[in-house]
């Protein structure tokens, strides 16, 4: 069943979960019989879609890295209500299962052992994250963009994400994301305003999660193993770049590259002048994975 295209240049699809649920999915395979250096999974953040990861993609695709992505449960033209959560291990399941499809599709284009790289963006970090501190699949390297580690909860918040889970779990209220500071750029806050696929929902049980998974993540950071590269906006107002900070001083050195840009909102892809964090990224992959 195909997805709707937009405007992306991917290749759409729709993936059944283990559950039955559908989640569309992005491919960005390299042109013509080029073979790729690695395949990179993109998960993005809370609200949004991987439609919003073209540019990205692009890149990945134009250093020799196919590209693919998906739409979490509860967003873009993926099932579920939006920013709803059947579980708390929803979002950890479904990325499984699509590094199984990512697997599969590799042993069918006889390229089983090309390398799987993860990057995540603020939610989506947050899941790629806990996804590998879980060792749920294995990966061979992690990118971390604006991580929810810390979603920077005031004492209120935090009364009200201990207390409704348990009373109305499903229960979905506006995520209070202030989509002024997603960008310096103009253009890019007025379209994530305008654009019809990206909601400001979240349920008790998605709020939970991203508290309880941030902790866990964080605790998890000095027995870290797999390769990462963690990047993340000084200014940024929607997630609290302590999180990062903690993280970056736990983690051993020896697996971990770490960097702030210091004067950029959330989404560091996205701002006015992207191209320090690109060179940020391509660097680190070249370093680790040769043409």
């Amino acid at each position: 069943m195909a997805a709707k295209r937009g405007t992306t240049s991917a290749t759409l699809s729709t993936f059944t979960a283990a559950d039955g649920e559908n989640l569309a999915l992005y491919d960005w395979p390299l042109r013509g019989d080029a073979r790729p250096r690695g395949m990179v999974l993109l998960v993005h953040g809370l609200g949004e879609h991987m439609g919003r990861y073209e540019k990205v993609a692009r890149r990945l695709r134009d250093w020799g890295f196919a590209a693919r992505g998906y739409d979490q449960y509860g967003h873009g033209q993926s099932g579920g209500p939006r920013g709803g959560l059947t579980s708390s291990t929803r979002l950890l399941d479904d990325l499984a299962d699509v590094v199984d499809s990512a697997r599969a599709q590799l042993a069918r284009r006889k390229a089983p052992a090309l390398p799987l790289i993860l990057l995540g963006h603020s939610l989506g970090g947050l899941v790629a994250a806990r996804f590998v501190s879980l060792q749920l699949r294995p990966v061979d390297a992690l990118v971390l963009s604006s991580p929810a580690l810390d979603a920077g909860l005031n004492g209120f918040q935090k009364f009200l994400v201990g207390t409704l889970p348990k009373i109305a779990p499903n229960l979905r209220v506006g995520n209070g994301l202030n989509v002024q500071y997603l960008s310096h750029d103009p253009a890019t806050v007025a379209a994530y305003r305008a654009d019809p696929r990206v909601h400001d929902r979240i349920a008790a049980r998605l709020a939970l999660f991203i508290a309880e998974a941030g902790r866990a993540t964080l605790m998890e950071a000095p027995r870290w193993r797999v390769p990462t590269l963690l990047m993340w906006a000084g200014q940024d107002r929607l997630v609290n770049p302590a999180g990062s900070l903690a993280f970056a001083a736990a983690a051993p050195k020896q697996v971990l590259t770490a960097k702030c840009f210091d004067g950029l909102y959330h989404e560091i892809f996205n701002e006015q002048d992207p191209e320090p964090v690109y060179a940020v990224l391509k660097h680190w992959l070249e370093q680790r994975f040769a043409a």
